[in-house]
């Protein structure tokens, strides 16, 4: 086996594992906190149960990136973010990032201590819902993307 099967098998397992534990967090996770705590709780109890996995979540993104680094670099597909039909490794590549700035620089250095001092925990668990659901909506269309995209379809 070549180190460029090895980085698609890194890559493969590190994306499942991050975009799928964003939708059992969206689809499951916070649906039930919602329903199964008082509006001024929601936002600590998430928060608990939220730092549990964000420490995986980290390790996904990095091994994602890192992976998919190599696989352009060593596959020499720079070229492909000059050309529009390869719309998708931007649209990986954007997420990338943005999950990235989140989980290594938005959140802890500035959302944990909102989350621990808001003034408003009820609005703030609902703002975040709905950002997780955004972040999980560009997530399946990116890999919707970038399957279709790695095999023809666009």
């Amino acid at each position: 086996m070549d180190d460029f099967t090895i980085a698609r098998v890194i890559h493969v397992v590190s994306v499942l594992l991050w975009i799928g534990g964003v939708a059992f967090v969206t689809l499951v996770v916070m649906p039930s906190v919602r329903t199964g705590f008082a509006a001024h709780e929601r936002l600590s109890v998430f928060h608990r149960i939220e730092s549990r996995f964000a420490p995986q979540a980290r390790l996904w993104v990095l091994l994602a990136g890192a992976s998919g680094f190599w696989m352009a670099w060593r596959g020499q597909m720079w070229s492909r973010f000059a050309d529009s039909h390869f719309w998708w490794m931007h649209a990986m590549v954007a997420l990338w990032l943005v999950f990235a700035a989140m989980l290594f620089v938005v959140e802890p250095l500035f959302l944990h201590r909102r989350m621990l001092e808001s003034l408003d925990p009820a609005q703030d668990f609902a703002r975040m819902e709905r950002m997780h659901r955004v972040l999980l909506a560009a997530s399946l269309v990116a890999l919707i993307g970038a399957v279709g995209g790695s095999h023809g379809l666009f």
